[in-house]
């Protein structure tokens, strides 16, 4: 974390402009004097190495510092849009590994028919296609032409639905954006599983399973694809920082109200501090990701001892 916090800080100070500029720009008659006291309030005038040192020690408090656009601190602007983000990576991964594992699982069961063929182009179409496009055209099909299912935002604003109705309502919202970012990680998880059934299929204990007489059913589901779902489970977790870069695209076609709309909002309008703080709650939230997967993988793997 320290790393992080390191590099993410020296990247943002080499990238050109910061918010006194924006500041500047939107008053139209900034004067240089008026453009130093705003560095000097801000603190932005000071060398790299206090700012860095500032901004560590409020680090230790878990301070994230203050963000100059919203007039907020950021971390009231992160815990308001957290959940949102949350809840859309939660669904894209969770969709992304059924369908990834189910379309992998029946692929490799028909290996070299039609239905084999036509799952691997579709896994192909689908790592192929950009994110974005693919958010763009569902949009226009079942939101513009079809008229199924809304197009932006997280819910139905004055309807003042609660209980059930506000879930369900959260839910159709929800369908295409998921959708969206689920549906590049489907194409690797369905390529993943299908190339790791068919090399367990291959190995001496299943060899042994059909020769004590067990179906093939049990024998596919039981013992081959426990197996077989054991790298998706460790990709899924180093994927969890690709899905928040992810997330930036699909909640801004959609205008998801998450981190990574935020992160954009951030960036256009060079607001460091809030930006900062979006880097470390999503690194924290990485880390966290990958150790909840380390522990999952030694539950899902009776050879793997923790110590």
């Amino acid at each position: 974390m320290l790393l992080i916090v390191v590099v993410n800080f020296f990247v943002l100070r080499a990238a050109p402009g910061d918010v006194v500029d924006v500041l500047a720009g939107e008053s139209g008659a900034a004067t240089a004097e008026y453009v130093d006291n705003l560095r000097h309030l801000y603190g932005l005038d000071q060398p790299a190495v206090v700012q860095l040192g500032r901004y560590m020690g409020r680090l230790l408090t878990f301070d994230l510092g203050y963000s100059f656009r919203f007039n907020t601190p950021v971390f009231d602007l992160i815990a308001q849009r957290l959940p949102a983000t949350l809840l859309l990576m939660s669904v894209a991964i969770v969709l992304a590994i059924v369908l990834g594992v189910v379309l992998g699982a029946t692929a490799a069961r028909n290996v070299g028919r039609p239905l084999d063929g036509a799952i691997s182009v579709f896994a192909l179409l689908a790592y192929a296609t950009p994110t974005f496009w693919i958010g763009l055209m569902l949009i226009v099909l079942f939101g513009v032409n079809l008229r199924w299912l809304p197009t932006s935002g997280m819910m139905t604003i004055g309807a003042g639905l609660s209980g059930a109705a506000l879930v369900a309502d959260v839910a159709r919202h929800l369908v295409l954006p998921g959708l969206s970012l689920a549906l590049f990680f489907v194409a690797i998880y369905t390529r993943m599983t299908r190339a790791s059934m068919l090399e367990i299929h291959g190995l001496d204990y299943i060899r042994t399973a059909h020769a004590k007489g067990l179906s093939d059913n049990r024998v596919t589901y039981v013992h081959v694809l426990r197996n077989a779902v054991l790298p998706v489970v460790t990709v899924a977790g180093m994927q969890v920082g690709t899905l928040l870069g992810g997330s930036v695209l699909i909640e801004t076609v959609f205008g998801w109200p998450g981190l990574g709309r935020l992160a954009f909002e951030a960036v256009i309008q060079r607001d460091a501090n809030l930006l900062l703080g979006i880097l470390f709650m999503s690194s924290l939230l990485v880390i966290a990701v990958n150790i909840v997967v380390d522990l999952l993988y030694a539950a899902l793997d009776p050879r793997i001892e923790m110590r």
